[in-house]
């Protein structure tokens, strides 16, 4: 399984942001354009850009000028052959159509996935390319913007999804998430051998990443039975800094570490 780097695109309000664990109250505004940005991360050379409307995840109502933004980012980017996948709110048929129509290939489903397994089913059942956003802390998952305790673990979370046709999860520890101190890679290591896990269920990493280590460490990721890491999330390293996006592709690619 070839392994991809997925740079970051996180909005608030039409504006680049991040936050460090997840906290709305700890959130780092980036002055970069965000088409600008995708932009780059396309020219470095990533395959997929991933995005989160953060105000949407965190009220199940989509912002508009997110929206408009991430609609700008699909249509500078897509000449390139890059796709984007978004998440954030996406609870309803008719959210995740909206941004289907904005032109993103795959959407990321996340508290509807805990709460409604059946959207999933539904959005895969009519050719809809879609991966789950499992946030957890400890192994509880985390809904609505990470503010809310679902009361579910991840195995479970795992389990309503067998079948489902999701092709892929993606797992956030959110203490790590925005640190930059490395990812959760004993955790990551659980999932991948999860017995939960639908075998066609990719898993993508996500949270932690703060230099070119981390990303070789989780592109060589093996798990005891031999499975491994379809790709990674990154994106305060790349918006900071601390790592450029042609050398993270590089990296993610196995070219160099």
């Amino acid at each position: 399984m070839s392994f991809d780097l997925y740079p970051a695109i996180d909005l608030r309000g039409g504006r680049c942001v991040r936050l460090l664990q997840g906290d709305y109250d700890r959130e780092v505004r980036y002055d970069a354009n965000p088409v600008e940005v995708a932009h780059e991360f396309a020219e470095a050379g990533a395959r997929w850009i991933h995005m989160v409307d953060l105000d949407a995840a965190r009220s199940g109502v989509a912002d508009d000028s997110n929206r408009r933004v991430i609609q700008s980012v699909c249509a500078a980017v897509g000449d390139a052959g890059v796709r984007v996948q978004c998440g954030g709110g996406v609870r309803s048929r008719d959210s995740a159509e909206a941004l289907f129509d904005a032109g993103i290939s795959r959407a990321v489903v996340g508290t509807a996935a805990v709460e409604n397994p059946d959207l999933v089913d539904e959005l895969a059942s009519v050719g809809r390319s879609v991966a789950v956003g499992l946030d957890v802390r400890g192994t509880e998952v985390a809904t609505r913007g990470w503010e809310h305790h679902s009361g579910v673990s991840l195995g479970d979370a795992l389990a309503r999804l067998a079948g489902s046709g999701a092709e892929a999860v993606i797992v956030t520890q959110i203490a790590h998430d925005g640190m930059g101190g490395g990812s959760d890679l004993a955790g990551l290591r659980d999932v991948l051998d999860a017995p939960q896990r639908p075998p066609a269920m990719s898993v993508i990493a996500s949270g932690g990443v703060g230099c070119l280590a981390d990303i070789a460490d989780l592109r060589d990721l093996r798990s005891p039975h031999g499975h491994t890491l379809a790709g990674a999330i990154v994106g305060k390293a790349l918006h900071d800094g601390a790592i450029s996006p042609v050398a993270a592709v590089v990296v993610a690619r196995g070219s160099a570490s």
